[in-house]
């Protein structure tokens, strides 16, 4: 049997982070300049059912047997037979490669689940479709994160700009207008699981205070979706700046990340937020394409570690 693969983007959020869990709107896109490919490859010399997990990104290279049962791998992987009826796999070799920063994100976890869970179903010889790759995914993210939305499973699995509102029909996002952004990683991890589950605390401490700024940032999704029609540059960045506000009134921004945000807005962005779970990870800042490989160094100069440039263009994610 030849080796299977199978790849998947990572993702951003551009606006509506942390008030998606609260039931509002939040719109995410696709990245495709970062991936996760998995390989399987058939071992018929080897003794049945033995499966060797091998994940550099993770420092993981084991037999999978011998993983605790609510390892993500190892999760994913039952809940993928599971799902096909079947009890025991072939031995192989699972190998997981991915270029998407741990902990900043950018939906690392979310990416190598999907990339896994379809790579195993092809290498079963029954491909499942989306809807339940993005089931998996969803029940593996809580094994990560505690109490996830759902916006980067689904991102992530069906790879297209979406508008997601928890528990409501997934709508696909038509982007008319081509827009770039520049991602600059703070370098600090950003531990999604710990920043929600402060908001959480936050919350439940003063329910009308957070409630209100949970329905001002749903508003401001509304509009950065009305926007997006419109092609008005100068409004969606506003729009983005506006949001880092919110943020920062929950309490999820850091210095570094504020640090950022400010040097982006200073070189000429059009708006910058933080994007994702705060507490450290990334910032995007919409640009004029023409500006982005300045907008890129100067970020880089301010202490980035890294800057990806990307192009949402229609038809296609960023």
């Amino acid at each position: 049997m030849p080796a299977i693969t199978s790849s998947s983007p990572g993702k951003i959020i551009l606006c509506g982070e942390h008030a998606v869990v609260y039931g509002a709107p939040a719109i995410a896109l696709p990245v495709f300049q970062l991936n996760t490919k998995t390989t399987i490859l058939a071992q018929p010399s080897a003794p049945e059912g033995k499966v060797r997990m091998i994940a550099p990104c993770i420092g993981l290279d084991s037999d999978l047997e011998s993983l605790a049962d609510n390892h993500p791998l190892k999760a994913t992987t039952a809940l993928v037979m599971q799902k096909m009826g079947v009890t025991r796999l072939q031995a192989c070799e699972i190998r997981i490669n991915t270029t998407i920063p741990i902990a900043t994100g950018l939906g690392s976890s979310a990416s190598v689940t999907v990339s896994l869970a379809r790579a195993l179903s092809a290498f079963l010889g029954n491909p499942i479709p989306d809807e339940l790759v993005n089931q998996i995914a969803f029940e593996i993210e809580k094994l990560h994160h505690g109490t996830p939305s759902g916006i980067d499973n689904t991102v992530v699995t069906y790879q297209v700009p979406v508008y997601f509102v928890k528990g409501e029909p997934i709508e696909h996002l038509k982007i008319r207008h081509p827009f770039t952004l520049v991602i600059a990683d703070s370098g600090a991890a950003s531990l999604t699981a710990e920043t929600v589950a402060r908001v959480r605390e936050r919350w439940l401490a003063d329910k009308e205070r957070y409630d209100t700024i949970f329905a001002n940032i749903a508003d401001l999704s509304r509009e950065v979706k009305e926007n997006l029609e419109k092609n008005d540059l100068n409004q969606h960045g506003e729009l983005l700046s506006r949001n880092h506000e919110l943020l920062q009134a929950l309490g999820v921004s850091t210095p570094m990340l504020d640090d950022l945000v400010n040097c982006a807005l200073q070189a000429g962005a059009l708006g910058a937020k933080l994007s994702g779970g705060g507490g450290g990870g990334n910032i995007i800042a919409l640009v004029h394409h023409t500006q982005a490989d300045s907008i890129s160094r100067a970020l880089e100069q301010q202490g980035a570690v890294r800057t990806i440039i990307t192009t949402l263009a229609p038809g296609r994610g960023a």
